[in-house]
């Protein structure tokens, strides 16, 4: 079957489902109202976790049945995954959000504090115990979206500027700006900082629990981490609040004092695409197919929803994740 499309929005959604369709022999033309990947949009700004029984401690069944697949798509579409699981941590005070999580969360083993120094020396006598997800791991966002891009365009997609994608079957997957056809879509506010501390050094992201504003840390390389992240109900894009800014530094600086000395690099802010229950979504509308709602799950299930969208252009088929034809509404 011959498929030609034009995809709307270069951001991991676009990126990931230009990939899948290419990859069975699929024509695609993607467009972005900015143009090719770059610093802007959440995909940008995210942490790059995969880590899908972390999530699913506080996310829906098919986060973690789903976002299993991520780490072998990016690996063999990408590369560059780093496979050393994720450490996760509470301050004595906070014991009881570590024995909450655990009882949430599987693949998980238990560890004292002589385990958390085994993975992590720089955290030694820091920390009496944590939980450790040895399936799990990260990657670098922008190197990722980067690699997607080069492969895409030595494939032969052309990647454009604009929003006009001209007659033809369209994948809209341009996240919060395509509220104007999906009016249950919206915005989590997400503030993240990018510090380099070389006086830390961290082998894999670091989840430091708090009943308040949980924190994750992720390891860029050279003393640079990925510090995040709110989640605030709300669509504004621009600023970040002295509040936010206040806790997340007093996390990393619970985590270890050093990084009361980090310089920031970077401040992040963006707002997530999400619908209510807070699960992605593929949406028909006439010609248009949407792909929408991966809140602050981008990088961990993207390459399942490009999947389902594949499927569904070349096969006819309805995906797990399709809500009902829109198309008369």
């Amino acid at each position: 079957m011959s498929v030609e499309v034009t995809i709307l929005g270069a951001g991991v959604a676009g990126l990931t489902v230009a990939s899948e369709i290419t990859r069975r022999g699929g024509a695609v033309t993607l467009l972005d109202r900015t143009g090719p990947p770059g610093p802007h949009g959440c995909s940008w700004w995210a942490g790059g976790m995969l880590a899908p029984w972390c999530e699913a401690e506080s996310a829906e069944e098919p986060v973690l049945r789903l976002g299993r697949e991520a780490l072998d798509w990016w690996d063999s579409h990408a590369g560059g995954v780093t496979r050393a699981g994720t450490l996760v941590l509470a301050l004595g005070r906070d014991g009881g959000e570590l024995d909450r999580f655990a009882r949430r969360s599987t693949r998980h083993a238990a560890l004292d504090a002589p385990g958390v120094a085994a993975l992590e020396p720089d955290l030694a006598g820091r920390f009496r115990r944590g939980l450790f997800f040895a399936g799990e791991g990260h990657l670098a966002p922008r190197a990722a979206l980067d690699a997607l891009r080069a492969r895409l365009e030595a494939a032969g997609v052309r990647i454009g500027q604009g929003e006009d994608p001209g007659p033809g079957p369209v994948i809209d997957c341009r996240g919060l700006a395509a509220r104007d056809a999906l009016p249950d879509l919206r915005g989590v506010k997400g503030e993240m900082l990018v510090l380099r501390c070389p006086d830390v050094s961290l082998s894999r992201p670091v989840r430091l629990l708090h009943p308040r504003i949980p924190l994750y840390i992720v390891p860029r390389g050279d003393g640079v981490y990925m510090l995040g992240a709110t989640s605030i109900e709300s669509s504004e894009r621009g600023r970040i609040t002295a509040r936010s800014m206040l806790e997340l530094l007093s996390a990393a600086y619970a985590l270890h004092p050093a990084f009361g000395e980090a310089e920031i690099l970077e401040i992040g802010v963006d707002a997530r695409p999400a619908f209510p229950d807070n699960l992605p979504r593929l949406r028909r509308r006439g010609a248009t197919l949407y792909v929408n709602g991966l809140y602050r799950h981008g990088f961990l299930l993207s390459p399942a929803m490009a999947r389902m969208a594949a499927d569904h252009l070349f096969h006819t088929t309805r995906p797990e994740m399709m809500d009902e034809d829109l198309s008369e509404r």
